[in-house]
């Protein structure tokens, strides 16, 4: 067992304080979707929670309230979509690293 396993250890260390370092970092990301050219936006953190909704007044329509129920979907998918590569970007295997199978 001996250098090897140590090697695996340190290396498995290395890899939980990056994973611990990224979590903190998402939490303080933020990244913005929008639709209707900037009509609806919609802010979520790294852990894809919402932080922030904005709708311009100019979008609120009494007759048309499925086309905001849209808008504010679509805005939603795009921040999430932008959190998840965020997250993606994030998750990088340390340089060094290999896997021992």
């Amino acid at each position: 067992m001996g250098s090897g396993f140590s090697k695996m250890k340190k290396q498995a260390r290395l890899m939980e304080q990056q994973m611990e370092q990224m979590k903190e970092t998402m939490k303080t990301t933020s990244v913005i979707g929008s639709s209707g050219n900037g009509l609806v936006t919609i802010t979520l953190n790294g852990e894809k929670e919402m932080k922030e909704i904005k709708i311009k007044p100019e979008c609120v329509d009494p007759n048309d309230i499925e086309g905001l129920q849209d808008l504010i979907l679509a805005a939603f998918q795009d921040a999430h979509s932008k959190a998840s590569e965020e997250s993606q970007n994030g998750m990088q295997i340390p340089a060094g690293f290999s896997f021992p199978f």
